[in-house]
């Protein structure tokens, strides 16, 4: 805490900056500076007792697209507002929602529908504008005049944390080291099939005293273009990287992946002995799409049947029954044989995930396990998340563009359920990790 003091000391100035008008309501959002994943503190104050008003936040996502969201309050009796116990009567959400006006951020109705908000940059802050406004404004109209406002930086670096850029033999990527001497525990982070490297889950990982290499394994410098195959040995040569570094603990290293991520994660855990914990967020128990090798053997990609898609009337894509069966016996081969793996699976699946079914491949990754007398798995099912569940009061997207497919695809969920999801799962992901890395 103590390094976010200098910070937070050369901000708390804007955070708490209110407008002088209409009766000199102030609002004060703490810490004005701090950790992406971490909850802030928000109270207004200066209000008429029992006053309506809307609390909007304004975002700036990459190139500009502007984000928002909104909710009504009421004051209490002393013209007081606390957003950790004062319930939202409508707007965005509904109910006693701390963060709710981060995690419900989306595009602006002026914006193109669908797009995500993730840092491009892990060394600048999310810069969020937190507005009260007069009466209350339903999402998307004119709100009624601003009566304070405050400034919050949200930070995925803390200070100390240095960022290195790896071209380490064929292994590509982002090595993120928390402040110290160490040794840290060391984490492999992967993304889904969007590709490039995402990095903003490594920086806070390191954050969190972690040290996190951010792989890509497709279209970023001089890896692939598209998924068409890959080769184990890859990522073996980023295990052993990472598993050598002198910052590093050891014996093992873990692995976290989200969606295809997720399930390269499980064939890292199953086949190289360098990885000891694998995270699979919302992955497949069987390998999917591009043919996966590793020396002689060789895991075929379950495929897509683009026939069992289904388009709504918006235009967005249905995909969820597209992947072919893993429990039809003619794609048996494309299973991963998870069950050779000696080290810790943690599966985190949201119920109402509609990319594909994460669920299902769950209780078929345990049932596999089960039957060859391992127990050695936890599972997090969360009922209403949607796919991809990632750190805490990252905003919710219930349909994004797929970078592949360029179209609208559903991801399922609902924004409550799946924030309250991202929240629980990223304390427990960290305490699986440290159980399993020392």
């Amino acid at each position: 805490a103590a390094m976010w003091k200098a910070v937070t000391a050369a901000f708390s100035g804007a955070a708490r900056a209110a407008l002088p008008c209409r009766g000199a309501a102030s609002l004060a959002v703490s810490p004005a500076a701090g950790p992406a994943d971490e909850q802030v503190e928000t109270r207004v104050s200066g209000l008429s007792p029992g006053q309506a008003v809307t609390l909007r936040a304004l975002a700036a996502g990459a190139g500009g697209c502007l984000f928002q969201s909104c909710a009504h309050y009421r004051a209490d009796s002393r013209g007081q507002l606390h957003l950790g116990t004062d319930a939202s009567r409508g707007g965005d959400y509904s109910g006693v929602e701390p963060m709710g006006l981060f995690w419900s951020l989306a595009p602006a109705r002026m914006e193109r529908p669908y797009q995500r908000l993730v840092p491009r940059s892990t060394g600048d802050p999310l810069k969020v504008e937190v507005l009260v406004h007069e009466g209350h404004s339903p999402p998307g109209a004119i709100p009624g005049p601003v009566v304070a406002k405050a400034e919050v930086q949200r930070w995925f670096t803390a200070p100390g944390v240095r960022r290195i850029r790896l071209k380490e033999g064929v292994v590509r990527g982002s090595l993120f080291l928390p402040p110290g001497d160490g040794p840290f525990p060391g984490v492999i982070d992967m993304y889904g099939d969007e590709g490039g490297l995402v990095e903003f889950r490594s920086s806070l990982l390191a954050t969190r005293g972690f040290a996190a290499l951010s792989l890509p394994y497709f279209d970023f410098e001089d890896l692939p273009k598209v998924m068409k195959e890959f080769r184990l040995e890859y990522f073996e040569e980023a295990a052993r990287f990472l598993q050598r570094h002198p910052k590093v603990k050891g014996p093992g290293v873990g692995v976290i992946g989200t969606g295809k991520g997720a399930e390269l994660a499980l064939s890292m855990i199953t086949f190289l002995p360098e990885v000891v914990a694998a995270v699979s967020i919302s992955g497949c128990s069987a390998n999917t799409v591009a043919d996966l090798h590793y020396g002689k053997m060789t895991l075929p990609g379950l495929r897509f049947d683009m026939n069992k898609v289904s388009v709504s009337d918006t235009g967005v894509f249905d995909i969820f029954e597209a992947l072919d069966d893993p429990t039809n016996p003619a794609n048996s081969p494309c299973m991963i044989p998870i069950e050779k793996a000696e080290g810790h699976f943690l599966l985190v699946v949201g119920e109402g995930d509609r990319m594909w079914k994460s669920s299902l491949y769950a209780e078929l990754a345990i049932k596999r396990l089960r039957q060859h007398g391992k127990e050695n798995f936890e599972l997090l099912s969360y009922p209403g998340a949607g796919h991809r569940i990632d750190p805490p009061s990252t905003p919710f997207c219930h349909v994004a563009m797929d970078r592949v497919l360029g179209v609208p695809v559903l991801g399922g969920g609902e924004s409550k359920a799946h924030a309250h999801a991202q929240e629980h799962s990223w304390g427990k992901i960290q305490e699986f990790l440290r159980l399993h890395l020392g």
